[in-house]
């Protein structure tokens, strides 16, 4: 078993064997974590977003979704979900985004902790694409309308995530600090995988 608490604001990665779990735990409450995953037999079969929420029928996620790549393959499967609504469609935080939305000048995002973290692997941005955000609230409305909602989570939900082939996840333990995502104060999350 493999366990580390990854530090608010910072990137994590690992692969995560055909069979095994990986559990992802936000300890203090009220912390979005920005998640992308990759079929670890080929890094360019990534996560697809489209293809997860047209195959489920669903903009959320929760138990029973299947993580689909782009060529198709079944990459994770929420086995375990304590909140049970996650989001699809709002991607990671950037710095231009973050200016263009707040006029905040930022020099840490999501985006940069994803940039970073697949360097490590050896990949570029182009391997950045729309993510899952754990533990963040963004409802539709009927017209359309869409934001992150201000929702007070009890700390120690977790999700569990089944690898269904050899996957390679990454995540950002998002640091965003001008819209109510982390309550305004990025907090540790815990990994596991067994």
């Amino acid at each position: 078993m493999y366990s580390t608490i990854v530090p608010a604001k910072a990137p994590w990665s690992g692969v995560v064997k055909a069979g095994s779990k990986l559990k992802i735990t936000d300890l203090e409450g009220q912390q979005a974590v920005d998640f992308l995953c990759y079929n670890d037999q080929d890094r360019s079969d990534r996560y697809s977003s489209a293809n997860t929420i047209k195959v489920q029928g669903n903009l959320y996620i929760g138990v029973g979704c299947v993580l689909y790549s782009d060529c198709g393959l079944a990459l994770m499967e929420v086995v375990e979900d304590t909140l049970g609504r996650h989001d699809t469609v709002y991607g990671c935080c950037s710095n231009p985004n973050n200016f263009l939305r707040y006029n905040a000048i930022t020099e840490e995002s999501c985006y940069t902790n994803f940039t970073a973290e697949l360097a490590r692997h050896g990949m570029g941005r182009e391997a950045i694409v729309p993510n899952i955000n754990w533990f963040m609230s963004v409802p539709i409305l009927a017209d359309g309308a869409a934001g992150v909602c201000e929702l007070r989570k009890e700390p120690n939900h977790h999700v569990v995530l089944l690898a269904k082939t050899d996957v390679l996840a990454v995540l950002s333990n998002c640091p965003q600090m001008h819209n109510p995502c982390n309550g305004y104060n990025p907090t540790p999350i815990k990994v596991e995988i067994y």
